[in-house]
């Protein structure tokens, strides 16, 4: 890894926990953060929301999704989400469909834990069958 890529994924691993501090949270205590590196460069962060009827909530990985798509992003290169925990935060079968839709096969899945140990993993582990068109 690269000076210039190695800072990129220190930036990431920074704006996802940096995200996860504002994670809303009240019902399960579980605060999330992801942050995405784009085609266009920016890094983009999301944390999740929950609301008190369910399924109305957000992931952070939805989240950070919306908040690149805003931001002009068209893929994701890189995304990494912060687990509240010593346990890697896989995401949920949802999430996992939605990061597959904005990734490409270089597309890198990094898993941080609150011991700072990571975690890396292909999208096609996350979803081996994804829905495509």
């Amino acid at each position: 890894m690269t000076t210039s890529s190695q800072s990129v994924r220190d930036a990431l691993l920074d704006r996802a926990v940096q995200a996860q501090l504002h994670a809303y949270a009240p019902y399960s205590g579980f605060h999330v953060g992801a942050a995405i590196l784009a085609d266009n460069g920016e890094i983009s962060a999301g944390c999740n929301v929950e609301n008190v009827a369910y399924p109305l909530g957000q992931c952070a990985e939805a989240t950070a999704i919306g908040n690149m798509v805003t931001g002009g992003g068209n893929s994701i290169k890189h995304i990494v989400i912060a687990s509240p925990n010593d346990d890697f935060c896989y995401p949920c079968g949802g999430c996992r469909q939605k990061i597959k839709e904005f990734a490409g096969p270089d597309t890198v899945v990094e898993l941080l834990n609150q011991k700072g140990k990571t975690r890396t993993v292909s999208v096609e582990e996350l979803l081996p069958f994804a829905f495509t068109l």
